[in-house]
């Protein structure tokens, strides 16, 4: 399968990307990966026609922007876009109401792992630069759009994004309508709707990418997940999944289920949901293994779900709050 996935423009930076991109927190950071099938599923995307791909420093402290370097290097002919994030200084996800720029941004540190992520990628350029929190109190701060600039002027970066703390689709308002931004990163899915609210539209109206995390919200709309699913000692999702929240989640899911047309997956239905929408520039699963990369891109290849299906999962929204588990 090769350039099976359809392209999308990306905002103002014109440039095109394939719809499906990929989220690479997994490959370095998660448990239960095999590296060479990883390995084998990146080449696969790549060759179905994913040209996006979203890492950041803090994913195995730039283990996975190393993965991803030699992945490009190993493509040269494929134009594939590069993205990846600045961790916070205080390693803090999400920042705290109150944070100062300064204790969490500073404009050394800015530059400092934009040097650090250049080194771990091993390239000259990285093609979309972006904050791994945010608050959007720092939005008229000159701290950040000076550095940006910087790195910026010496072709260091080409574009700048935010990526959109869980749950808080709006707090990326006033940083869009400083212009200085060119893409933001936020969940979106069947259940978390909100983006559509206020964040699309303002995205809409300064032609700001929309990079759609988590289609799948952590799993659950793969439909694999039961009330007694544990994760090994130190995988992150224990600490996410907690009862409150899985037994919850479970109930949305079962509801759910119904909606699935027969011979497709809820799977399915949660990607192409998330791409029948016009403002999504790309999405980024995750995909470390092989038949995930066949399934997804088959499904983005198979286009926008039938108008009275999004109708009906619209009816499934689910508007949380953050809270001390939800990171």
């Amino acid at each position: 399968m090769t350039d099976a996935v359809p392209t999308r423009r990306f905002g103002r930076t014109g440039w095109q990307v394939g719809e499906l991109g990929v989220g690479m927190w997994g490959v370095a950071g998660w448990t239960g990966t095999d590296e060479d099938e990883a390995g084998r599923a990146l080449q696969l995307a790549v060759d179905s026609g994913c040209t996006f791909f979203d890492t950041a420093w803090a994913y195995g402290g730039g283990a996975s922007e190393k993965i991803l370097g030699d992945l490009v290097r190993a493509n040269l002919d494929r134009s594939i876009r590069v993205a990846t994030k600045l961790p916070p200084k205080n390693r803090r996800w999400p920042p705290r109401k109150g944070d100062a720029l300064d204790d969490v941004f500073p404009a050394d540190h800015i530059r400092e792992y934009a040097e650090r992520s250049l080194a771990n990628l091993g390239l000259d350029t990285i093609d979309l630069l972006q904050f791994h929190v945010w608050e959007d109190d720092w939005a008229d701060d000159p701290t950040w759009q000076h550095a940006l600039a910087a790195l910026r002027d010496e072709g260091l970066i080409e574009a700048v994004g935010v990526s959109i703390n869980r749950w808080e689709p709006w707090n990326a308002l006033r940083t869009i309508e400083t212009g200085l931004v060119d893409a933001v990163q936020v969940i979106y899915n069947v259940f978390d709707q909100a983006p559509e609210d206020v964040l699309f539209p303002a995205c809409r109206v300064r032609d700001v990418a929309v990079i759609a995390r988590v289609p799948f919200d952590e799993g659950s709309l793969t439909d694999a997940l039961t009330r007694d699913t544990r994760w090994p000692d130190g995988d992150w999702r224990n600490s996410y999944f907690v009862p409150e929240n899985l037994h919850a989640t479970i109930d949305r899911v079962e509801a759910l289920r119904p909606l699935v047309p027969p011979g497709s997956t809820m799977a399915e239905v949660a990607l192409r949901f998330v791409l029948t929408n016009p403002d999504v520039s790309t999405v980024i699963p995750g995909m470390r293994r092989v038949r995930n990369v066949h399934a997804n891109a088959a499904a983005a290849a198979a286009g926008p779900l039938p108008p009275s299906l999004v109708d009906s999962l619209r009816e499934h929204r689910w508007d949380r709050e953050p809270t001390e588990w939800s990171q």
